[in-house]
């Protein structure tokens, strides 16, 4: 790990400040925020990271779970993992947030993980992890050494020549599917950018990650409420039971209807370079009944465009029926309610 500076900011302003002094937010930024750390500091210590200056978050008191007057949550940047998946209200009413935190690495690090460093999780490829080796999401313009290499556990939606690398984050995939909205505060002002607009596909820049600009810092992320009744449920498949990430992920929430589905969202993850919306399926059961056909019927439309490298080319198939299971899961007689 190089030597950096270490700065403690009392306002979010004075943090802002600070990072402000980057050129960029992306890949290869001179300054990082630190909230919980647990990616910073391992790609710190691998030298994929090398700021010069270290803006510790924790004086800024962004670690609240606050009700909404519509009936929705804020949930602060700094709340850690653990606390977000046992929170009562998170609990009950989207459970399917719950369900994906606590699917996601070990109890011990749920307890330092925060909601801010989820939605900036970096990729797990062992290409970018790896200084030695060819990444142009790490080094733009010096190859995807992915392409032609280990990729079992990489991405077949959103994928480009440049970069095949899979998103790894559980509670990203819930948030898209609630179709949060994250709250950031920088040199453009205050802005809330809906989630869904937050991640950018790699195209021929995957170092560029996120829209954030330097000097931006996420402050919160909200969820809206959801109508009586709504159930939600997140299904991950991976290799163990246990901290481990997912080959294949959904997070579907569905608002039943006098006729079978009012309206559904779907989400996937393991599977997309981001967290994955699949509006095309959406569109086949929002309104319809429940039949096993139109549950087949949307799994199938969620992968559409889905491209495998060879290794990964059962992830299409996994993540297919990973999808038809949690809408049967949800849609079910005997679901639970979320809200």
């Amino acid at each position: 790990m190089r030597p950096f500076v270490l700065h403690h900011p009392d306002s979010a302003a004075q943090a802002v400040t600070l990072a402000r002094q980057s050129a960029t937010a992306q890949q290869g930024a001179g300054v990082r925020f630190l909230a919980g750390g647990t990616t910073l500091l391992d790609l710190m210590k691998l030298d994929v990271e090398q700021p010069a200056h270290v803006v510790q978050l924790r004086r800024l008191g962004l670690d609240r779970i606050e009700p909404t007057p519509d009936g929705g949550l804020t949930i602060g940047a700094l709340v850690s993992n653990s606390t977000l998946a046992h929170d009562p209200v998170v609990r009950q009413r989207y459970a399917v947030l719950s369900e994906a935190l606590l699917s996601g690495a070990s109890v011990q690090l749920r307890n330092m993980a925060t909601t801010g460093g989820n939605l900036l999780q970096r990729t797990r490829c062992v290409y970018f992890r790896d200084t030695a080796m060819a990444c142009n999401k790490r080094v733009p313009g010096s190859g995807c050494a992915a392409l032609g290499g280990y990729h079992r556990n990489l991405a077949v939606l959103g994928t480009s020549e440049h970069c095949i690398a899979s998103n790894p984050s559980d509670t990203n995939v819930a948030l898209m599917a609630l179709d949060a909205t994250v709250h950031v505060t920088g040199a453009q002002g205050d802005r809330a950018i809906p989630i869904r607009e937050f991640f950018l596909l790699p195209g021929t820049t995957p170092h560029l990650e996120t829209v954030l600009a330097p000097g931006d810092l996420v402050t919160h992320v909200s969820v809206p409420p959801l109508p009586p009744g709504t159930r939600s449920t997140y299904l991950k498949l991976r290799d163990r039971a246990s901290y481990e990430f997912a080959l294949a992920s959904c997070a579907v929430v569905l608002t039943p209807a006098a006729a079978g589905i009012g309206r559904v969202a779907i989400a996937l993850g393991g599977v997309g370079t981001i967290p994955w919306r699949v509006p095309a399926a959406e569109a086949l059961l929002n309104g319809q009944p429940a039949s096993a056909a139109n549950l087949a019927a949307a799994a199938a439309a969620a992968l559409q465009g889905a491209r495998g490298h060879g290794e990964n080319d059962f992830k299409i198939e996994l993540a297919r029926r990973c999808v038809l299971h949690a809408l049967q899961t949800v849609s079910g007689p005997t679901a639970g309610s979320g809200a």
